[in-house]
């Protein structure tokens, strides 16, 4: 397989699947922890290595490693795998995710900004989710829909549900959100992340874009999310007969991984959770007052091409708020007016994309700083 983002979570997660079932990797694409990519070259032993810039290839233990997104690119068409696993943070993993398509290779994503930014112009049928919310829907559809050709018997279920954890400052009274600092909202309750995912689990829009990657991935807009804060179960399918189905499992994305890689898992991934152990669950609905960006929801849902300008917003936006020079609330402000601005945005091409997110940059760059 081709491993892209292998020095991060869902990387090294795949990396400990691969090496339980003895899976070849072919290529591995790392940013700059050179000290872990070492170990995994010598693990691995990967045909190609390609890291994130110049100053990184003198640290890699490896013969002609490569660098920068033109070198992924290039790998990718060189590669024999026909497997990419897609685990880029941000907008790098965009042009990856095309280009695997382009060369016809079928894509494990975990990398959001693909969907959120160019679903409508990415083949479905060449994605497996990686997500533990879309893999819950995806598990718990599995016999009711063909996934992996977009087409969904809506006749079967009335919505789809995806859980939220409810981020760092989900019992904070809502007066004093206001007040709160990177440490705040960095102190994720159920889990140890990334500072930018963190940031968007706290104001909402980690869930904002998984509900837009599920619409491209399921067809529907029958989908919706609440907050549960054990972060136990996460999906539910509701059945057009009254009764609903929960996928209920560890948060380990070791389960989504090895069903991507596989196709079918006979053996114990994880362990399973025990619910006398767990005790109760607490259930929540996503208010807006405490999650602004919850109002755009359905707006973003049936206009699909705002994702460009959400991501790129919220990208700005945590900019600024790690630099100190904004508050976590005007996080949300942000992105709330670029919606506003840009509310009648059309893409009708992959190369519009970069032109609306260049447009938006520069918007936001000369109203808020």
């Amino acid at each position: 397989m081709i491993l892209l983002g292998s020095t991060g979570s869902i990387g090294v997660n795949t990396l400990k699947i691969a090496k339980k079932f003895n899976l070849n990797i072919e290529v591995l694409v790392a940013g700059n922890n050179y000290k872990l990519l070492n170990q995994q070259i010598k693990d691995f032993n990967p045909k190609y290595v390609v890291v994130k810039d110049r100053e990184t290839v003198k640290n890699v233990d490896f013969k002609n490693v490569l660098w920068g997104e033109s070198s992924i690119l290039e790998v990718l068409e060189k590669s024999e795998s026909n497997l990419v696993v897609n685990a880029l943070v941000g907008e790098a993993g965009l042009r990856p995710t095309l280009k695997a398509q382009e060369l016809n290779k079928k894509i494990a994503l975990a990398n959001k900004e693909s969907l959120v930014i160019a679903g409508k112009f990415i083949d479905i049928s060449k994605i497996t989710p990686i997500d533990s919310e879309h893999f819950g829907l995806w598990y718990l559809l599995n016999g009711q829909c063909k996934m992996g050709n977009g087409k969904l018997n809506n006749e079967k279920f009335k919505k789809l549900y995806i859980t939220a954890s409810g981020g760092a400052l989900r019992d904070w009274e809502i007066d004093k959100i206001k007040e709160a600092t990177l440490k705040d909202v960095l102190n994720h309750p159920n889990w140890s992340m990334g500072k930018k995912i963190t940031i968007d689990s706290a104001t909402m829009v980690n869930k904002l874009f998984e509900l837009l990657e599920a619409k491209w991935l399921f067809n529907t807009n029958n989908i919706d999310a609440f907050i549960e804060t054990k972060s136990v179960i996460h999906a539910l399918v509701e059945w057009i007969d009254g009764s609903t189905t929960a996928h209920i499992s560890a948060t380990d994305m070791k389960l989504p991984i090895a069903f991507a890689l596989l196709k079918k898992v006979d053996v114990e991934i994880l362990k399973p959770i025990n619910l006398v152990e767990v005790g109760s669950l607490k259930f929540r609905k996503i208010e807006i007052k405490r999650y602004p960006v919850w109002e755009i929801k359905e707006t973003l849902l049936n206009n699909s091409d705002l994702g460009v300008v959400i991501n790129t917003a919220n990208e700005f936006a945590i900019e600024q708020f790690l630099k100190g020079k904004i508050g976590f609330l005007n996080i949300s402000k942000i992105i709330l007016e670029a919606v506003k601005k840009f509310e009648n945005v059309k893409l009708n091409s992959v190369e519009d994309i970069f032109e609306i997110k260049n447009e938006v940059r520069k918007w936001c760059e000369s109203n808020f700083i």
